[in-house]
């Protein structure tokens, strides 16, 4: 797909693309009552660096997102992922090694979604909190963090409200396909245990080729109530991350909106 295609189709997508992948989550109904809100959500990580920051800006701004995590990521950097579970944020499947559904057979791709879900599943089992023994259902909850010295992360927990944006213990797990690839057989192997999360905006933050102003201004034009936003907490996105994240939340929280999990 070509960069000008994709700036047209994948920013904002057009709801024939949501009718071609039913049963898959495209955007969040907007706040009836109350301060609108948008849906911040953050895929790739958790890694060093980059997904502390987040947890920085975020706090600053008493935000909720969603962390759609690659397995491989979380063994390597669980302490970070419980911090984010610490101050009230939500984490999801993104597999075990950030797979195309394209490049890979059916038998593969639910191995990588179920080896990623079992290794968020330890990362809840090693937490301090003794409620979070129960599996997949409580994707969501808030734990405390482990001390950690190789990696540090932000102690967000103090600033965190008592009233956490978190998944009830009856609800689904999250899951967000690598690259917005899936296939109908697919979703339909999934979504009896998942609730298959897309987006309504995509920054385009990954893109080396996109400057850091115009994502900004590409990403403030496109977003809506009750939309689902995808940033990148990778190196990769750093450049164009770090300038725009910071500039919504200003943006937006200085207009009455609120930021919460999915």
């Amino acid at each position: 797909m070509s960069k000008w295609l994709e700036a047209l189709v994948m920013t904002r997508p057009p709801k024939l693309l949501h009718t071609l992948l039913p049963g898959c989550e495209w955007t969040a109904a907007p706040a009836v009552v109350g301060a609108p809100v948008i849906y911040l959500t953050f895929d790739d990580g958790p890694i060093p660096d980059e997904t502390p920051w987040v947890l920085e800006q975020l706090a600053q701004f008493d935000a909720r997102a969603t962390f759609f995590c690659v397995g491989d990521n979380v063994a390597r950097y669980p302490e970070i992922a419980r911090a984010a579970l610490a101050a009230g944020h939500r984490l999801g499947n993104h597999t075990q090694h950030h797979r195309s559904a394209w490049q890979v057979t059916g038998k593969e791709y639910l191995s990588e979604v179920s080896e990623c879900q079992q290794g968020l599943r330890v990362v809840f089992d090693n937490s301090d909190d003794g409620v979070l023994g129960v599996g997949d259902s409580v994707l969501g909850q808030s734990v405390p963090p482990t001390p950690n010295t190789q990696h540090p992360v932000p102690n967000t927990q103090s600033q965190a409200t008592t009233s956490v944006f978190s998944a009830s213990l009856d609800s689904q797990p999250l899951f967000r396909p690598p690259y917005g690839r899936l296939t109908r057989s697919l979703i339909q192997a999934l979504k009896s245990d998942y609730r298959i999360i897309m987006w309504s905006v995509l920054t385009r933050d990954y893109d080396p080729d996109l400057a850091p102003e115009k994502c900004l201004r590409q990403t403030l034009a496109a977003m809506r109530p009750g939309d689902i936003v995808v940033f990148h907490d990778s190196r990769k996105a750093s450049a164009r991350l770090r300038y725009v994240l910071p500039r919504v939340l200003a943006h937006f929280a200085g207009r009455g909106f609120r930021f919460e999990t999915l």
